[in-house]
């Protein structure tokens, strides 16, 4: 059973567990449970997709209950008025406070965007980042003597493909657990002495406006029973 945030006659919003698709792909054919359709099943209706997460990431995901809503709600995406918030462990001291303004060229996939344009030029991105506690242990990874770790909480301004691991790998922080931007010494260093195996990431809040009252909606959600576990290992900034 999923965990519903919220629920109305318009939208409806969950918890994605970490590593579950939102819906099928040719990427992942292997694959045989969806959120979208476990949703359909739990609630006993369709649901349409307004934003994605990545597979391994976990939190809050909107979807709505009819093709009008879901076209209004993403014309406030579409719009920047929706704003995401995330947790994520990221190798290194990061800095204390960053706006990262890098633009991203698309990644496609050979399969399953194969009819995609090939040449498109990199898009916008930007993402504001906090830090807010840091980890460190006498235990030697790689080339360096002791591990270190931030715990930080990430603010997407624009909504590209894998924008935050993207970014956090171009200011040389990556999330702990990111297979394909990330360090893997740390991610094997964070499974054998953090007994963490997932993406140090998830979508912990979102706001944004009711496309029928109009009144203001705030959805949070609390971290996986692993992902807090890690997170407690943290000491909280002074």
């Amino acid at each position: 059973m999923l965990s519903i945030l919220h629920i109305d006659e318009y939208l409806v919003v969950v918890h994605k567990p970490a590593n579950m698709l939102v819906h099928k792909s040719m990427i992942d054919r292997h694959e045989t449970e969806f959120l979208m359709k476990i949703l359909r099943d739990q609630i006993g209706q369709y649901v349409y997709p307004v934003h994605r997460l990545d597979k391994p990431t976990s939190g809050v995901i909107l979807f709505a209950l009819s093709p009008d809503v879901a076209r209004l709600l993403a014309q406030q995406f579409e719009l920047h008025t929706i704003q995401k918030e995330y947790i994520a462990v990221l190798r290194g001291f990061a800095p204390d406070k960053i706006s990262i303004d890098y633009a991203l060229k698309e990644q496609l996939d050979p399969i399953a965007d194969k009819k995609a344009k090939q040449d498109k030029a990199p898009q916008e991105a930007q993402t504001d980042m906090l830090k807010l506690a840091e980890l460190s242990l006498p235990i030697a990874v790689g080339r360096y003597p002791g591990a270190r770790f931030s715990l930080v909480t990430l603010f997407p301004k624009t909504g590209r493909k894998h924008q935050l691991r993207r970014h956090m790998g171009h200011i040389s922080h990556p999330i702990i657990g990111d297979t394909n931007h990330g360090d893997g010494k740390q991610n094997q260093f964070a499974r054998d002495h953090l007994n963490f195996s997932k993406l140090a990431l998830c979508a912990t809040k979102l706001s944004f406006t009711h496309p029928s009252t109009q009144q203001p909606m705030i959805c949070e959600t609390t971290l996986e029973d692993d992902f807090q576990a890690l997170v407690d290992l943290f000491d909280p900034l002074s």
